[in-house]
């Protein structure tokens, strides 16, 4: 799985072409992962939210990197935001700025307070 395909399918049809490569009914994907049918069913047409304690167990399910989920679910989230609210393209690599700025100031703090103990 690449980033390109992650970027081009949102979570819930992401999950759905997982589970249907795997040959998984709605019914047999929930009772592994512990959500009713009915809530596989609007998560995969987008009516309803996948719950962030879920992703972990998505990710030993699916056996697909922990962290490709993650970043699979949390940039449908942001970019599901950035269109309801009439974002231009340029959120996204403002954004990307803002990530990059807070990594590095939690790298020096981190350093900070290690070499003060």
């Amino acid at each position: 799985m690449t980033l390109n395909y992650i970027k081009m399918a949102g979570f819930g049809q992401f999950i759905k072409n997982e589970r249907e490569k795997r040959d998984w009914t709605q019914t047999e994907f929930g009772n592994q992962i512990g959500i009713n049918t009915s809530a596989i069913c609007r998560i995969e047409n987008g009516t309803q939210k996948f719950s962030i304690s879920k992703l972990e167990r998505l990710s030993e399910i699916l056996k697909i990197d922990n962290q490709k989920i993650n970043d699979l679910f949390f940039a449908d989230k942001f970019a599901k935001e950035a269109l309801k609210y009439k974002c231009s393209e340029s959120v996204f690599s403002v954004a990307e700025n803002n990530a990059t700025y807070f990594r590095n100031t939690n790298v020096k703090q981190a350093k900070l307070n290690f070499e003060n103990e």
